[in-house]
């Protein structure tokens, strides 16, 4: 027969009330308890039922990670770190894909009534739906929005876009280039406008003017990186010395429409990216790019979802990023 809550509290000497905060990671149990319940649970190969527990606790124990995201990579490392939060606290974590046209209509509110979980984290660029945001708070669901841009009273977990951009920019003019081209993300996203900020702030400030033929749209998936070079590099008289493009994927984009060409990267074109996926290193030359942190951003929106401290009281939580400098953007004619 299997173990129950019984034959663990018996075994270990302490009340079902106390297996039962040490099964849930409450605060406030001795550590020589704690692990007194563990070892005690583990031996008899107790499984806590998520069914009773919620019975018991008015709780689901499940977070719902809504997104609609053309980088795979960047959905997976958010999820790997709501899931890490979510395992660490006794919690499960439910997949919702949901497209941006869909969390503006009504299907959304019908929907999310049905799903029963205790929290909602929701990713870019439903993160900056409003009409999404307003039919959490009409169904009282607490939720988190990773990297808005609009961050009045909701939760959010972010990192400063606008900088981030500026910095890369400004790396890029220090390595001697000023003709540099600009690959847009996707309009939906709060993070396309931020980033575009930072570039041409970048450039204001070193004294550039800005080319518009230079700027071209995105959506943050490798094809629109495939079109938005062939436009960018279509006219070998007038073309950048070097692209930004708002995230790997479509750096990846370019640099594939680059080889084609016969255009060599880095020593005739320098390229970089944002978000430093697993991409920035599958290619070659390896990609220069923003390590954005994107899976402490799941973990930590899962935390905040969890945690019982001040649950109306939003929070803004904003997480460091940092340049990685590869090959990419290294060795050009520039530099010599």
């Amino acid at each position: 027969m299997k173990a129950t809550i019984t034959d663990v509290a018996k075994q270990a000497g302490v009340s079902m009330k106390t297996v039962s905060r040490v099964l849930n990671n409450e605060p406030n149990v001795a550590k020589a308890t704690r692990d007194r319940v563990m070892e005690v649970a583990a031996s008899l190969q107790y499984r806590p039922n998520l069914a009773a527990r919620g019975l018991a606790s008015s709780k689901s124990y499940l977070i719902a990670l809504l997104y609609d995201n053309a980088s795979a990579s960047y959905i997976t490392n958010i999820q790997r770190g709501a899931i890490e939060a979510c395992r660490r606290n006794g919690y499960h974590l439910l997949l919702e894909p949901m497209p941006y046209e869909q969390a503006n209509s009504p299907e959304a509110e019908i929907l999310l009534g049905r799903l029963g979980v205790d929290g909602v984290i929701l990713t870019p660029p439903l993160s900056d739906s409003v009409v999404l945001r307003d039919i959490l708070r009409r169904l009282d669901m607490r939720h988190v929005a990773v990297a808005p841009n609009k961050m009045d009273d909701v939760h959010a977990v972010r990192m400063d876009d606008a900088e981030a951009a500026f910095q890369m920019t400004t790396y890029l003019i220090e390595q001697g280039h000023r003709d540099i081209g600009f690959i847009l993300g996707h309009p939906n996203h709060g993070a396309t406008a931020s980033r575009r900020l930072g570039f041409e702030k970048a450039l204001n400030e070193a004294g550039i003017k800005l080319n518009e033929d230079w700027i071209s749209a995105g959506d943050f998936s490798f094809r629109s990186g495939v079109q938005a070079a062939e436009h960018l590099l279509s006219n070998p008289d007038n073309r950048p010395t070097a692209i930004f493009a708002s995230n790997d994927d479509m750096a990846a984009g370019v640099m594939s429409v680059a080889g084609r060409l016969g255009i060599s990267v880095p020593e005739a074109l320098s390229v970089c990216g944002f978000d430093d996926t697993p991409i920035a290193q599958i290619i070659w030359p390896q990609l220069t790019t923003v390590a954005q942190p994107i899976h402490k951003m799941g973990f930590k929106a899962a935390s905040i979802l969890i945690s019982r401290d001040n649950p109306d009281d939003p929070k803004i939580c904003t997480l460091d990023f940092e340049l990685i400098i590869r090959e990419s953007t290294l060795g050009g004619p520039l530099l010599k």
